[in-house]
């Protein structure tokens, strides 16, 4: 790409010495690049600044702009940079950070020394992620099988789960995981309690388990006790625990098998808390359903949706991260929202009030990765 260099006023003909020392000295504007913010609860370092103090706004984690994505579980955070590394942070008493021991840190730890790490995700105290082969790999706890390797061991390093080399995408439930393959069909395993594995049953599976026989799914989420997904089609399915409405379904019923919510065929993608349900459609709108104790869905109201409502009317919403009792979303201009619970401080608005309605936080316009530890959102933004 060619450089611009600022505009020096020289009426004469310059050597080259002359050009190279102008330019040495001149003031080159800094560049936005990607930071790493964190904010909430921090009781054990999960927000990874070097101490246990909780904090109501954004803050950065370190001064390195190489962070790629993040991710994160009940109180710990997980993160790759863009050289491959994977790191993490924050409670580790089951070995969820893949260390190899069970103690916590309040600042940014590398697992292992590889740099082929590609995707992560986290349930409430276990890590999965897929390298740059397809391989998958998990470790944490796994007292429901939900690491997937066949039996019901916490390891604290990570752990190949089977031998192939053909994972996709993958997510992490309430003691549960899903997974796609490169082929688009869809993988669960561990606690089968109130159906959320899909499988028709409440069996605990200590192995994947295919969902189906479709190939057809491409976006997915685990929850306290239930799955969400979306298929290529833009359909949107859910299963699992139902008792606050988080299926969406019109009912507190709860499902083993997938179900599909509505008849609408423009779901983009679709993110699960503890028990609410978040979903943006193609044309931008934003929608919620299930538990809203604390404001969480965004309504404007702290009443339990059993179906799909929208989140004002607004059309330009782009992705949404859930937390135990609240939500953060970004929009297409790149900015950051938030609403719901916030006792800690984890709307990052500089309170703790509790809001049922979208905030903005801060002025930044160039978020471009969000996710959500229970009470602990974080971020990646380019400043």
């Amino acid at each position: 790409m060619p450089v611009s260099y600022p505009f020096i006023q020289y009426s004469g003909i310059w050597t080259m010495q002359q050009v190279n020392s102008a330019i040495a000295a001149s003031t080159w504007p800094s560049q936005p690049a990607p930071h790493l913010f964190i904010w909430g609860y921090n009781a054990y370092g999960q927000l990874g600044i070097g101490n246990t103090t909780s904090y109501s706004s954004p803050k950065q984690v370190g001064t390195l702009t190489t962070w790629s994505k993040t991710n994160a579980g009940a109180d710990f955070t997980l993160a790759i940079k863009s050289d491959g590394t994977f790191w993490s942070w924050g409670l580790n008493g089951v070995g969820a950070l893949g260390l190899g021991n069970t103690t916590n840190y309040s600042s940014p730890k590398q697992v292992g020394a590889l740099t082929n790490w590609s995707k992560i995700a986290a349930g409430t105290a276990h890590t999965i992620s897929v390298k740059t082969d397809g391989t998958l790999w998990t470790w944490g706890q796994n007292a429901s099988g939900q690491l997937g390797l066949n039996n019901s061991t916490y390891y604290s390093s990570p752990k190949q789960v089977g031998a192939l080399t053909y994972w996709y995408d993958i997510a992490g439930g309430d003691y549960h995981t899903i997974a796609t393959k490169t082929d688009g069909t869809l993988w669960t395993w561990g606690n089968g309690g109130s159906g959320r594995l899909g499988l028709g049953n409440a069996t605990f599976y200590y192995s994947p388990k295919q969902v189906g026989a479709l190939t057809t799914w491409s976006k997915i989420d685990g929850g306290g006790e239930y799955t969400a997904a979306v298929k290529t089609d833009g359909t949107l399915w859910t299963w699992g625990r139902g008792n606050r409405g988080q299926l969406g379904l019109g009912s507190t019923a709860s499902y083993n098998s997938p179900k599909q919510v509505g008849a609408l065929t423009t779901w983009a993608n679709v993110t699960c808390g503890a028990s609410s349900t978040f979903a943006v459609k193609t044309d931008g709108t934003l929608w919620a359903w299930g538990n809203n104790d604390y404001g969480q869905l965004g309504d404007g109201t702290i009443t339990q949706r059993n179906s799909p409502v929208q989140v004002g009317a607004l059309t330009y919403w782009l992705t949404t991260a859930a937390g135990g009792y609240h939500c953060i979303a970004t929009n297409t201009s790149g900015a950051l929202w938030s609403w719901g619970y916030n006792a800690y401080g984890q709307l990052g608005l500089g309170n703790t009030t509790d809001y049922s309605s979208p905030k903005q936080v801060g002025s930044l316009t160039s978020w471009t990765a969000i996710s959500s530890g229970q009470h602990s959102p974080i971020g990646i933004a380019n400043t």
